[in-house]
């Protein structure tokens, strides 16, 4: 890791290591993020505002604001021996179960049947930004979508629980063929639950074409922390057995927690915990929800694993279990892991020094203007505020580093 990335890592481990400096520091960025604040918050606008987040917050977590700052970036990180990255654009809806309505980029506002059959300005940008997108990674890198950037009208569908219209399939039918005839694959981001059955059956249909001969070009981004996760699971993989095609599956704990309706979630953070090894486990050893190994169960569809986590315990409890079937012959799935750019480097580097085969991992960053990326920086340390105050190992680990470095030096 070069110099000073670890001296950023240092300063921002030392904030998010201790919760007194923490949570003053998420209030702050929670009013940074309220859309059209006055020149002197607004940090498009206030040049010097801009530049101390740029120089700190921006750079640690996001890849940059243009095309030439994100290649830069994309090569950084590989260049740290990492597979690949996992790129997304910034832009995207929330959508407040407690307002009742979106926000960050977008309104819920009703669209008529006349805008529905025009040719859709909102569908039309974020198909060029994501084809924007897709030319800043390579071979072997992951597009991460999220659909909802695309605007009210595709909102309104997926609200609903219907596929988006003719216009948005059909952007999203361009970009899986050009990303499988680049070897990228692309993981569907979960969204708010009240998007997310559309999102999911969009993915799904898409999966059925694209997702062939035991090969995941497309994953679908399960939440662990939702009670209903199992269920939701256990149907896609009878879809996938039904219809022949690979179900891609990338495993999260969570994300929208602020926003979503809390009874849809586990109890405690122990149940979502148990949840979530417990999908890992069960996909590794091809025993799932009533698929695969008993006698009586039904026969274990295709399916590739994607883990998401800066848990140490559940990537690297993975990683051996799936050394160890490989190695006694037994069957499993491929798998892959990923961690967010700027946080849990110990978690990234302690799998990429597991000895026997090397673990293929990601690191996710996303691209877009400082006002875009507040939101999804402010959604990212909300979410992950628990993880966030145990990083007191990586904050040692960083600090014993640079007193290595400035020692030696």
């Amino acid at each position: 890791m070069p110099t000073p990335m670890l001296l950023r890592s240092l300063f921002i481990a030392t904030i998010s290591s201790n919760k007194f400096l923490l949570l003053p520091s998420l209030r702050i960025l929670s009013f940074l993020a309220v859309p059209d604040r006055t020149f002197l918050f607004n940090v498009d606008r206030n040049p010097v505002l801009k530049a101390i987040l740029k120089r700190t917050l921006y750079n640690q977590f996001c890849a940059g604001e243009t095309e030439q700052e994100t290649r830069a970036c994309v090569k950084r990180l590989k260049d740290l021996g990492f597979k690949g990255v996992i790129l997304t654009y910034a832009k995207e809806m929330v959508f407040d179960f407690k307002e009742g309505s979106a926000n960050e980029h977008g309104t819920a506002e009703a669209v008529s049947v006349e805008e529905e059959q025009a040719t859709d300005p909102d569908i039309e940008a974020w198909r060029a930004g994501t084809l924007r997108t897709l030319d800043l990674i390579s071979e072997g890198d992951i597009l991460a979508l999220k659909m909802t950037g695309a605007g009210p009208t595709v909102t309104k569908a997926f609200s609903k629980g219907n596929l988006p219209p003719k216009q948005m399939l059909t952007a999203l039918d361009t970009i899986a063929q050009i990303c499988k005839d680049r070897n990228i694959q692309i993981i569907v981001d979960a969204e708010s639950q009240h998007w997310q059955t559309g999102i999911a059956r969009t993915t799904l249909a898409l999966m059925r074409k694209y997702n062939r001969h035991g090969k995941a070009v497309l994953y679908n981004t399960y939440q662990a922390y939702l009670k209903a996760t199992p269920d939701v699971i256990a149907a896609h993989m009878a879809e996938a057995d039904k219809h022949g095609f690979t179900l891609g599956l990338k495993l999260v704990r969570g994300a929208y927690m602020a926003s979503d309706d809390r009874a849809l979630m586990h109890d405690t953070k122990a149940a979502t915990d148990k949840m979530y090894n417990q999908i890992a486990h069960g996909a590794l050893q091809q025993h799932l929800f009533g698929f695969g190994a008993a006698a009586s169960g039904r026969p274990f569809p295709g399916l590739n694993l994607f883990l998401a986590s800066h848990n140490r315990h559940s990537v690297l409890s993975a990683h051996r279990l799936h050394g160890q079937r490989l190695e006694a012959g037994l069957p499993t799935v491929p798998v892959a892991y990923g961690q967010l750019h700027g946080m849990s480097d110990e978690v990234s580097f302690s799998l990429l020094a597991q000895e026997g085969e090397t673990p293929e991992v990601f690191k996710c960053t996303t691209w877009g203007s400082m006002g875009e990326c507040v939101g999804y920086l402010l959604r990212r340390a909300v979410e992950n505020r628990d993880a966030v105050l145990r990083t007191k190992d990586e904050f040692v680990a960083l600090r014993r580093e640079a007193v290595r470095r400035f020692w030696w030096s």
